[in-house]
């Protein structure tokens, strides 16, 4: 069952994938835009069982990205990650609320901090919210470095390729389009994972 459900994320994305209507609803203008990434255990699984627990915590999950492979951009020696992009729509929990949920999320997953840029089992980022602009100590929007991975623009560019950079005033195609990361992107298959475990 959840080979089946990765397989959709990879293979097929948002707009195809058969979930609950409760969970897709376009009612409230306003948006959020989470990434999510994995590198350590069973990659995809972690990323599932990050979807789940936004749901869980009362988060309207409106689209989800295909599934990226992408190399770590890190000095630190780790394996390839899996990412992927999640819209969140309907009535929002304030983006401190968010924040909050995604973080006790991660402590849920073991998401550890002992290494700075380290492995992970599950990195959770909210990149947008909106057209909102803070800066705090708990929480800055647009994610910082948001225009500057190409492993967070490529599977952002593929659910909401005309969502605007509230400071940069760009879209995320132009973003995308602009981008100086070249690193390598690509839409992950769990069917190409098998067989190069298999080689």
């Amino acid at each position: 069952m959840l080979v089946g459900a990765i397989t959709h994320l990879a293979q097929r994305g948002a707009n195809e994938i058969k979930i609950p209507s409760i969970m897709f609803t376009n009612r409230h203008q306003t948006k959020a835009y989470v990434s999510l990434g994995s590198n350590i255990g069973d990659r995809a699984g972690n990323l599932l069982l990050a979807i789940r627990g936004m749901t869980e915590a009362a988060m309207c999950v409106t689209r989800l990205s295909s599934v990226y492979e992408t190399a770590p951009v890190s000095e630190v020696q780790q394996p390839p990650f899996l990412n992927m992009v999640v819209e969140v729509g309907n009535t929002l929990p304030t983006p401190e609320q968010v924040m909050a949920r995604l973080l006790r999320i991660e402590f849920v997953l073991g998401r550890t901090r002992e290494i700075k840029d380290g492995p992970r089992t599950i990195d959770m980022d909210l990149l947008l919210y909106g057209d909102l602009e803070k800066n705090t100590e708990f929480l800055m929007l647009p994610h910082p470095r948001l225009h500057q991975r190409r492993f967070v623009l490529e599977p952002l560019v593929e659910i909401s390729p005309h969502c605007l950079h509230p400071t940069l005033k760009c879209t995320a195609s132009k973003l995308l389009e602009n981008s100086e990361d070249k690193s390598e992107v690509r839409v992950w298959s769990p069917k190409q994972a098998f067989a190069s475990l298999l080689a």
